[in-house]
């Protein structure tokens, strides 16, 4: 029956079993009107990209959450020695890049040309390890550039990433910090405007940090959405020395709403786990969402490991537990395709709102057990 498909749903198919292609970044001034930002869900937020599969902070790994469906892309901001402002997430080099077999690079501190030289690879030996040295760390005007590229509007999620290491062994003209680097680049390209106006949809983005005193400080220069992230409640913050439990009191929630729009805690924080079980969940979400702050727990992975024995190893139990009985916001996710699949299952966007692709392989989803037969 294959060979009788015609010409159309041989297109369609093509579609669908081409899906896992590594795509170049689409050339800059594509012609026509693209798609908006999804705000009817909560946000799939694709976690230093889609490192479920290809090494993390990456190009690829961005072009791929682009490619299932992400809504944002995050990343970590660090600097190099030379002061340009890298996406990798650890100050140490060794879990995440071929550093190690780089012996003309032992006991240096980095610039940018060199980090260059490095390739990385998958932190995690359990998954896939194909990649591994084929991608180099991309500096975050690189990152900026995938999402302002992409075929459809596209948001990012920067975070501020131990702003005060950064600053303590960073120096830039002028006395400038490190927050102020990232700031002079989200404006250089247009980044800003108060959540959900016209300005921010246009370009979305959310800052985040573990920092609360640089989220107040750059609050002095945009008006950008920003997140405060929150680590294990016994953990202190880096820059005030508080515990992650004192600032998720009310109290410091009535002061910090003046300057975030939201919190990105660890999900244990929210619920609690013991044996690998989870137990009741805490007010935390609750209390958050009193003070019209929104909710993006992290990090959802699909791996048996990381999944807790509530969830069956059922990654989508997982995700229906989160949306819809503790109601978050968005979802850091290692796993975009998995999140976007259990999304359009459960609370479809309209036709309006997908792109033709996604058209052409919504339809090619029916055809195809047709031409299996």
């Amino acid at each position: 029956m294959f060979q009788c498909l015609p010409l159309i749903w041989l297109s369609l198919l093509a579609v669908v079993c081409a899906g896992r292609t590594l795509y170049q970044i689409p050339a800059k001034g594509a012609k026509g009107v693209k798609l908006q930002l999804q705000t009817s869900r909560p946000y799939n937020i694709a976690h230093r990209g889609s490192n479920g599969e290809i090494p993390e902070e990456t190009a690829a790994a961005y072009l791929r959450a682009i490619e299932e469906g992400t809504d944002f892309i995050e990343t970590d901001i660090l600097s190099s020695k030379d002061g340009a402002l890298i996406c990798f997430h650890d100050v140490v080099l060794d879990l995440t890049t071929d550093v190690a077999s780089r012996k003309e690079f032992a006991d240096l501190d980095f610039t940018l040309n060199e980090l260059k030289k490095l390739r990385t690879k998958q932190r995690y030996a359990f998954r896939d390890q194909q990649y591994n040295g084929k991608y180099p760390i991309i500096t975050f005007d690189e990152f900026i550039n995938i999402a302002r590229d992409a075929p459809r509007v596209v948001g990012i999620y920067p975070e501020i990433k131990n702003p005060v290491l950064m600053n303590q062994h960073v120096k830039w003209p002028g006395g400038k910090r490190f927050e102020d680097k990232i700031v002079e680049t989200l404006k250089k390209y247009g980044y800003g405007g108060a959540y959900l106006s016209k300005k921010w949809l246009k370009k979305p983005l959310f800052i985040q940090s573990f920092a609360p005193t640089s989220l107040v400080y750059i609050s002095n220069f945009t008006d950008s959405p920003k997140v405060l992230l929150i680590d294990d409640v016994t953990m202190p913050t880096q820059d005030t020395n508080q515990t992650y439990a004192e600032i998720t009191s009310d109290t410091y929630f009535s002061y910090i709403k003046q300057y975030v729009v939201g919190i990105g805690p660890w999900k244990d924080t929210i619920v609690p786990v013991t044996n690998n079980y989870m137990q009741a969940p805490t007010d935390l979400v609750k209390r958050a969402h009193a003070h019209n702050l929104q909710v993006h727990p992290y990090t959802y992975r699909n791996e048996n490991g990381f999944l807790h024995f509530n969830f069956s190893q059922d990654p989508y139990k997982e995700y229906e537990y989160w949306i819809n009985e503790i109601g978050v916001d968005g979802l850091f996710t290692d796993f975009t395709g998995s999140l976007h699949k259990y999304q359009e299952w459960t609370s479809p966007l309209p036709d309006t709102a997908k792109s033709p692709r996604q058209l052409l392989a919504q339809i090619a989803s029916l055809v195809l057990p047709y031409a299996k037969a």
